[in-house]
């Protein structure tokens, strides 16, 4: 498409996409003084499942397959030590409804650790599988517990539900704070999992036929050189996950594995200690450091997103009032820089708290927000970028978050509301994990699906093609 091209399609995408300022919602009923409620005009709400508690709602993954209609979230025991993870069946989104909830036994016997915090399924043989992973500090008898696997094939019998298999992580106690599945170019399924100071590979086929290391093939490190960062930010407060392992910010965090077409590369990007990394995982057992982003405001890296064709990526930074930062990957991924130092564009919702995890559906960015809760913006320039939706779900005061104590949990924070975020390429619905008020399912007018071929791009995103592998990678000849 030529440049006019591009601005006229973008032109008309600002204008058929805007939300209408004046459209948010009255206050509800009941709702606390400030709370905000609704949202855009063009986003809907399909259904909200309230979850008991606090903080009981951690990561949240849908499968893709319209044919298997799940959403895993992640319970942690911050409070009600109810450990474990919920399934939710949305054969109809607008009567989603729980259907199954496992709680692992003794997690009242931890002193320390979130409990369970990443949820994330794959498919592997024919079969489904969940991962759950967990953190428990070093006290009680899941100090080294990484995750737990589950067969998940027989939903929606609920009774046919398996645990398969655990994963130790003893050389690195506190558990594996988030997970990511990935089908390597290769043909194999790997599970990529932080751990301290780095992140541990598995290979998920060698872990299913009882491999005594647990299907462990590699790991990807902090780059030498790199400082733990504590406290680099003036006024900073260290998130939850930090404040529960005794302030350790160590290693990576929301990390994306994805595939490169044009380069042929399976690439790792890990937002973590020194910023963010991008490595070369076509060989998971020996990762290449590729190149980093290390921007002033930015030492810490907490969540790192990039388009389909791995040039530009949203980086977040876990600090109240830090801006999502666009960046341009291609000095850095050609030689032509050791690190990328400079954002190219910025974006913000409500400046007093901070954006949390990002899903790239091209042109668009799906947000999980502290305080807000769900919004979208439109990257196709990203130098410019600029929001086309939203709906607030935490219905919560202002820094009425989590404050690092189990005994009184709330105080002066921002760490509250939406924490993750899925969306399914199939039609394009939208779920929502939120800390303060549960499950919720959401759709934009317009949005009825993504493909990257639609957009001119490569169709790679989060969602794995299990069957297939990733697109434009060479056929294994068998």
């Amino acid at each position: 498409m030529s440049a006019r091209g591009v601005s006229v399609l973008a032109i008309w995408l600002a204008t058929a996409l805007v939300p209408n300022a004046g459209a948010q919602s009255p206050q509800l009923p009941g709702a606390l003084p400030g709370v905000k409620t609704g949202g855009s005009a063009n986003v809907h709400l399909l259904a909200h499942i309230p979850v008991r508690g606090f903080m009981q709602t951690v990561d949240i993954e849908i499968e893709q397959e319209l044919s298997r209609p799940y959403v895993y979230l992640s319970r942690s025991r911050i409070l009600t030590n109810e450990a474990g993870f919920t399934i939710v069946e949305i054969k109809n989104p607008a009567k989603a409804r729980t259907i199954y909830t496992w709680q692992i036994p003794n997690a009242e016997l931890s002193e320390q650790g979130l409990g369970g915090v990443g949820a994330k399924y794959f498919k592997l043989n024919g079969r489904y599988y969940l991962v759950n992973s967990f953190q428990f500090g070093q006290s009680g008898p899941n100090a080294d517990l990484g995750a737990v696997v589950f067969d998940v094939t027989g939903l929606p019998d609920t009774s046919k539900i398996k645990e398969v298999g655990r994963i130790h992580a003893p050389d690195a106690p506190n558990g594996f704070h988030n997970v990511y599945l990935y089908k390597h170019s290769d043909g194999r399924v790997l599970l990529f999992a932080t751990s301290i100071g780095e992140v541990k590979i598995y290979d998920m086929g060698k872990f299913l036929s009882g491999d005594a290391r647990y299907g462990l093939v590699g790991r990807v490190p902090v780059p030498a050189g790199t400082q733990i960062v504590q406290a680099a930010i003036p006024g900073y407060v260290p998130p939850p996950q930090a404040i529960m392992a005794g302030g350790n910010l160590g290693g990576y965090h929301d990390m994306y594995v994805g595939y490169d077409p044009a380069t042929h590369q399976d690439k790792f990007y890990g937002p973590g200690s020194g910023g963010f990394h991008v490595f070369d995982v076509t060989q998971p057992e020996a990762p290449k450091l590729l190149t980093t982003v290390k921007a002033a405001g930015m030492d810490r890296g907490h969540t790192f997103t990039p388009d389909p064709t791995g040039r530009y990526a949203v980086g977040e930074s876990e600090y109240q009032y830090a801006p999502l930062r666009m960046f341009d990957l291609k000095p850095g991924l050609d030689g032509q820089v050791q690190a990328i130092t400079r954002p190219i564009g910025a974006i913000t919702g409500d400046w007093r708290a901070v954006l949390h995890n990002t899903e790239v559906r091209w042109p668009y960015v799906f947000v999980a927000g502290f305080e807000d809760g769900f919004s979208v913006f439109n990257m196709m320039d990203p130098t410019n970028p600029y929001f086309v939706g939203s709906y607030y779900t935490c219905e919560c005061p202002h820094e009425y978050g989590w404050a690092g104590d189990r005994q009184a949990p709330r105080g002066r924070s921002v760490y509250n509301g939406a924490e993750a975020i899925d969306v399914r390429n199939a039609d394009g619905l939208i779920i929502i994990s939120d800390l303060e008020s549960g499950f919720w399912a959401l759709h934009m007018d317009g949005f009825e699906g993504w493909n990257g071929h639609q957009w001119g791009v490569p169709n790679i995103s989060s969602a794995q093609d299990w069957d297939n592998g990733p697109e434009g990678a060479p056929k294994k000849v068998s």
